[in-house]
């Protein structure tokens, strides 16, 4: 296996650049492999303010030891706003896609994952892939859909059960009604997204389970293939909910919800097959 970082924007105008230097960065772990393989972009949570390194390396070694080549993004957050997290991972598919042939990856087998917030930017790539706010020099518009989409205790609407704290570090103070609207993804699902593996717990206290159930009801009248798991018990941020990713939290290891890693295994595999 090969680890490497890349510059998201290396060659291109980076649309979030400022004076503080800030670089979205891709890392990238590639399987030797003579025949090509599917992939996985992970994209971190922590609420549009960070990227959270739990739910990010451990992520990418488990997916390459079920045969897939992994990356996760170290997307751009507050005080950047709405499209430039959207725009880092369409970059981020282009250049995963772009290297297919010398990296032995499979174009048409390249799911996201999204955690928390992280998984609000997985499901707006997967349902704004082809819009003109998604685009920027450097982006492939070819390149741009998800193959399957992944969603571990996603922020999704911006209504009553909205993470607020989500939607301030995404959109900036005081955003109009439209761009709330446009932004609560359970509203812009559609025919052509990919299907979608989706987990919760129901004792979340910091992204409510609504926010599932809410995507789940509308998937069905879009009729999106989707799989979901709500667990009973376990806090927000688990991860894996195991040893790799507990940061020293014991509540952090939950056995009953650690199940979602190898549920999700079998549906993307079931999905590429």
């Amino acid at each position: 296996m090969k680890a490497f970082t890349l510059d998201l924007w290396e060659g291109f105008n980076y649309p979030g650049a400022g004076e503080d230097g800030f670089r979205p960065t891709l890392d990238c772990y590639i399987l030797k492999s003579d025949a090509p393989r599917p992939a996985v972009l992970v994209l971190p949570g922590s609420g549009y303010v960070q990227c959270s390194p739990r739910e990010a390396e451990a992520l990418a070694i488990r997916f390459n030891a079920e045969g897939f080549h992994a990356f996760v993004s170290w997307y751009s957050c507050t005080p950047r706003h709405h499209p430039v997290p959207l725009l880092d991972s369409a970059r981020a598919f282009t250049i995963i896609r772009s290297h297919a042939n010398e990296w032995k990856l499979n174009p048409d087998k390249v799911g996201i994952m999204g955690f928390s917030a992280g998984g609000h930017l997985a499901l707006s790539a997967s349902v704004f892939y082809d819009r003109s706010f998604a685009a920027a020099p450097g982006i492939d518009p070819a390149f741009s859909r998800p193959d399957a989409l992944m969603l571990c205790y996603p922020v999704v609407s911006s209504g009553e059960f909205a993470h607020r704290g989500s939607f301030d570090a995404l959109l900036g103070p005081n955003p109009g009604p439209d761009l709330l609207e446009l932004t609560s993804l359970e509203k812009q699902v559609h025919s052509k997204m990919p299907p979608v593996f989706i987990w919760h717990t129901w004792a979340d206290d910091a992204v409510p389970v609504e926010n599932s159930i809410f995507l789940a009801s509308a998937l069905k009248k879009a009729a999106i293939p989707f799989e979901l798991h709500i667990f009973p018990e376990g806090k927000h941020g688990l991860s894996l909910a195991n040893t790799e990713t507990y940061d020293g939290d014991p509540e952090f290891i939950l056995p009953q919800a650690a199940q979602w890693f190898g549920l999700c295994i079998n549906w993307i595999k079931k999905q590429f097959e």
